[in-house]
């Protein structure tokens, strides 16, 4: 006679199934990357060419006079305040339409760079265009002690 041992329970494991299914679609408590979208995170990319940084702030949904981007000492501070604009036509006597499902919103944010010794802060440019606020880093030129020759007395 062989001895068979059962290392799970099946009404166990069909409990634990349950409670994960139950709370798969909350990414608070899940770290897949999404919780940083509450947070208020915004990706950047940050490029790099022979005359400077190019950064990619990735920021649909803002307008231009949205954005607040200065430098203090050294650091370079990107933010965006966008007010949710609610319409009160129930007042107005007007039928509004009720909302069923919202999946998207647009939320403040704030990044902070430290700047390089490398970088000339008061040459820095910044677009907004289709979404993606760059800023332009331009790199400091590098002044080079020319090599001079010493006589000797």
């Amino acid at each position: 006679m062989t001895h068979v041992k059962f290392g799970r329970r099946p009404f166990e494991r069909s409990f634990n199934n349950l409670v994960d299914d139950l709370f798969s679609e909350l990414p608070v408590l899940y770290k897949n990357g999404t919780d940083q979208v509450f947070k208020g995170f915004v990706p950047v990319n940050i490029l790099e060419s022979d005359k400077g940084y190019s950064l990619e702030v990735v920021a649909p949904g803002f307008e231009k006079s949205d954005f607040k981007v200065n430098v203090d000492q050294d650091v370079l501070t990107v933010s965006a305040d966008k007010k949710e604009d609610v319409k009160e036509n129930a007042e107005n006597g007007e039928k509004t339409n009720k909302q069923v499902r919202r999946e998207y919103s647009f939320r403040s944010f704030k990044r902070s760079f430290t700047l390089d010794e490398k970088i000339d802060a008061t040459g820095i440019e910044a677009k907004y265009n289709n979404g993606v606020l760059t800023l332009n880093l331009p790199k400091r030129e590098v002044v080079k002690a020319s090599a001079q020759q010493i006589n000797i007395q």
